[in-house]
């Protein structure tokens, strides 16, 4: 094997546990914002429950590639899960714009990120680059369905985005160098 192509390799099973363990973020972050909008948001349990199915879909898809390879998950799998859960468990208590905005920071976030691995990996490694390519319509209708939920210029909104884009940047980075 050659060296560039050992890189390459390096680089998209590094992606793939990086992008394994945001899925189970996400799985959380569904889970403790459905614990609290039974509460605060009963109308957005149903959507909120399909978005988790999909995440679910999506970390599962992650983990045969991973298992696939023979790569271990990444070692921020567990800190995202909790990470998620508690941020999920917040935005639920504030309500449908808290939940509306964090989806919509988180998703474009992770929308970036996804189209930025596939172009790297299109070539490279192009089982990678299919596994990433099959989340992206479902993650684009997250970030679409919730954009539709959200009311431009409410304080959660402008609190929140920044706020989660940056959390969830940081947890990419970090998960790349672990």
């Amino acid at each position: 094997m050659t060296a560039p192509h050992r890189r390459a390799q390096g680089f998209a099973e590094r992606v793939l546990k990086v992008d394994h363990a945001g899925e189970h973020g996400a799985v959380n972050i569904y889970a403790g914002q459905l614990l609290m909008a039974k509460l605060t948001a009963p109308t957005l349990v149903p959507e909120l429950a399909k978005f988790q199915a999909h995440e679910r879909r999506h970390r599962a898809i992650f983990g045969a590639e991973l298992q696939r390879r023979g790569v271990r998950r990444c070692r921020s799998y567990h800190g995202c899960g909790i990470g998620g859960f508690v941020l999920g468990v917040v935005t639920g208590l504030l309500g449908r714009s808290a939940i509306a905005a964090t989806t919509v920071a988180v998703e474009r976030v992770v929308l970036r990120h996804l189209e930025h691995q596939m172009t790297q990996l299109s070539a490279s490694d192009p089982d990678a680059a299919r596994a990433i390519g099959s989340i992206v319509a479902e993650e684009q209708f997250h970030h679409d369905q919730s954009a539709a939920h959200l009311q431009a210029g409410r304080g959660w909104v402008r609190l929140l985005t920044p706020v989660v884009a940056a959390s969830t940047e940081t947890v990419i980075w970090l998960g790349m160098r672990l």
